[in-house]
């Protein structure tokens, strides 16, 4: 099954609505209606189409339509047409969806409610405790029978992490849907549009008339019609009705709030608000309950790396050391076994795998770079290690580099994970040509064993890895300048193989790069002074410097350090923008503000990020303000395993689609990375989000599984 066609299906262009609400086509200039859907004959007469908007919906909307400067606009309750309404610009018209208001929610009522609800999710003790409290709450205010809070993971596959059920009504708490079962695109509209609603599964679709409007985009319509595929997902279900709410944490689809009912069940438009607003709500605090355990893991890493230093000496060799300390060294990152390689010298703490595949292991991890390894799957990246997963499913891995390079490996034991899946998830069959896409129709209960996984190496061990290597780092260069002081010819041997290193070489070529690049915009500077008469030539030469100058700022902050193979990118970034406000002049100073997050990356992906980011702001500095100085905000975060990069401007928004030099360089970095780059409305200016694999390497691989659906 070619389960790719559900991730190309054009969900946002259905040509047609849900029969619960009306849809208005209206002339953004004129205010005229020229289009629709639903039955708008029986609310306003057969001769809607051609009448304006102040002939069906009043005065007042119109007036508050052509002044609207948002792409958005809440109409409310719209007395003269009995419906509530709401209008989303696109392109030349105003879409305006109304609905009839069918429940008597009282503003005091909801936002009573929405105040103790916030207030049971800030008691709540941990993340499973704060779902299961939400599923609780959004089942009182939706009435669904089935209430289920839908976590993503890694994988892409989802899983049913908390749930509140009717009696009688089967559920499906910590079951897992395969990743397939919510398309790419549907994904995006969750994000785009957090509130979905479909009243009655076996509805008419109302197509738009006339037939030439059949192409709009209508993924910000709440009552767009859905799926086919997706609809017949639903039925194989068991489901009449259904609504989702998106958790969307810091721009980034966490997961959903999904709710069945039975029989059919619709939420007026106050409700999806209301819904929206408490899933926003959860999203902040599972985002908080989710850093507060990623900082209760950096403190015990912490506190164990603080026990480790204090057994550390500098007598004797590095060998030797860590090799006295390798208890304390396993209990830092929570390993059940210890390899400690420095040439034919082997030491073994712990539960580890037999010593010539420790060795196997070592000499495969030392191809890797400086920066540590880490996997919870090593079969999969390393085959032979299959043979003994049950001592070495995971492993994180260090490289110290020295004349003979010291090697640890930190091995965890195989956690068999008895999986429950909502249906096999590997079950596909073949199609015959022409034979249309179908769900899948099974959903009992389907166990898996997982085997050759272990449990996940915690952000906060990584980071302990990467200051583990630095501090070893100083003990070893401490051991070595008293080794020199002893004898003239160690001294010599080190210094000729510290020059043959790969920072002191990398150094050289950026000092050369340096050169190079002051002799052009030495160059480009005379030629700029000799075209004066030419006004594009000068401005094209001065657009060329600025550009070399970005480069040479690049290169100049990242290998000032002394560590080239990995860098921590906040602190990086962070130099080059103290950087650019001074090229840029005085005057922005005061205009630039950064929020950065600490996070390491690979050198080498460092200048393509500091290249990305320099593109960025020269674009907000030349287009979002014409070179007058205004606010542009850079912020850098991480999210799992990816990191974003946020270049946030206030100034005049896109304009049209430039394709310029700097465009072409932008789009082939970001390709570099393995990257995506989106713009979004600042409301006002443009928001640029770049987003990338911490490694793009592509060592975290993701497994396909086969299944189609969750997603409308």
């Amino acid at each position: 099954m070619n389960l790719t066609a559900c991730d190309r299906e054009p969900i946002h262009m259905p040509g047609a609505i849900q029969p619960h609400g009306l849809l208005l086509v209206a002339d953004g200039t004129s205010g005229a209606i020229v289009g629709g859907a639903g039955n708008l004959e029986e609310r306003f007469g057969g001769d809607w189409l051609g009448r304006s908007v102040a002939d069906l919906l009043g005065i007042e909307v119109a007036q508050r339509l052509e002044q609207s400067e948002e792409q958005r606009c809440q109409l409310g309750w719209l007395s003269q047409a009995g419906v509530d309404g709401a209008a989303v610009r696109q392109g030349a018209h105003w879409l305006i969806q109304l609905e009839p208001a069918s429940a008597d929610m009282r503003a005091v009522d909801v936002l009573g409610w929405m105040d103790e609800t916030g207030l049971q999710f800030e008691r709540a003790g941990n993340l499973v405790e704060l779902c299961e409290r939400a599923a609780k709450s959004f089942s009182d205010l939706t009435g669904y029978d089935r209430v289920m809070i839908y976590r993503f993971l890694d994988d892409d596959a989802g899983e049913v992490i908390a749930e509140c059920n009717a009696s009688g009504i089967s559920g499906f708490r910590n079951h897992r849907f395969p990743g397939s079962d919510i398309p790419q695109q549907a994904r995006g509209l969750y994000v785009r549009n957090r509130v979905r609603v479909i009243p009655d599964v076996h509805y008419q679709p109302q197509p738009i008339r006339p037939a030439e409007f059949a192409g709009l985009d209508l993924s910000d319509i709440d009552s767009r019609s859905v799926s086919p595929i997706h609809i017949q997902y639903l039925k194989n279900m068991g489901v009449s009705a259904s609504a989702s709410m998106s958790i969307v944490r810091d721009g980034l689809l966490w997961g959903l709030v999904a709710c069945h009912n039975t029989t059919p069940r619709n939420l007026d438009m106050a409700q999806r608000r209301a819904a929206q607003l408490v899933a926003a709500g959860l999203a902040r605090q599972i985002g908080a309950k989710e850093e507060a355990e990623a900082y209760r893991d950096r403190i015990r890493v912490r506190a164990e790396e603080d026990a480790l230093l204090s057994q550390l000496s500098e007598d004797g060799d590095l060998y030797r050391m860590l090799s006295g300390s390798s208890d304390a060294l396993r209990r830092v990152f929570g390993a059940d076994g210890l390899a400690i390689i420095h040439g034919t010298k082997l030491h073994l703490d712990g539960r580890c795998p037999d010593r010539d595949d420790v060795r196997e292991v070592a000499r495969w991890v030392r191809d890797k770079s400086a920066v540590p390894f880490y996997t919870n799957e090593l079969g999969k990246v390393f085959a032979p290690a299959t043979a003994y997963a049950d001592h070495a499913s995971g492993l994180l891995a260090v490289t110290i580099s020295t004349q003979v390079p010291t090697i640890l490996l930190w091995f965890r034991a195989e956690e068999e994970q008895l999986v429950k899946w909502a249906g096999n998830p590997h079950e596909g069959k073949a199609m015959t040509p022409g034979e249309m896409l179908t769900p899948r129709a099974s959903f009992e209960a389907w166990s898996q064993i997982v085997h050759g996984k272990s449990r996940t190496w915690t952000a906060g061990e990584v980071e302990g890895a990467h200051r583990l290597i630095a501090k070893l780092y100083e003990i070893r260069q401490n051991i070595r300048q008293r080794e020199l002081s002893e004898s003239l010819q160690i001294a010599l041997s080190d210094k000729d193989r510290l020059i043959e290193q790969k920072d002191t070489l990398i150094k050289e070529v950026n000092h050369r790069v340096q050169n190079s690049i002051q002799l052009v915009m030495a160059f480009l500077n005379l030629q700029a002074r000799a075209s004066a008469g030419d006004e594009a030539t000068v401005r094209s030469l001065e657009e060329a410097q600025r550009r070399l100058s970005a480069v040479g700022l690049v290169h100049r902050r990242l290998y000032t350090d002394d560590n080239v193979e990995s860098v921590d990118l906040s602190r990086y970034l962070q130099e080059l923008v103290d950087d650019l406000r001074m090229s840029m002049g005085a005057e922005w100073r005061d205009y630039i503000s950064t929020s950065f997050a600490p996070i390491m990356i690979l050198a080498d992906n460092a200048v393509h990020v500091g290249l990305i980011l320099v593109e960025l702001v020269i674009n907000a500095q030349k287009y979002a303000y014409s070179g007058r100085p205004g606010p542009i905000a850079i912020s850098l975060e991480q999210h799992r395993a990816r990191f974003r990069l946020i270049v946030a401007d206030q100034g005049q928004g896109r304009i049209g689609n430039r394709e310029g030099f700097g465009s072409r360089m932008l789009k082939t970095l970001v390709q570099r990375l393995d990257g995506v780059i989106e713009d979004d409305d600042n409301r006002p200016g443009l928001r640029v989000i770049f987003s990338a694999p911490l490694d793009p390497s592509g060592r975290m691989t993701n497994s396909p599984l086969a299944s189609v659906g969750l997603g409308a």
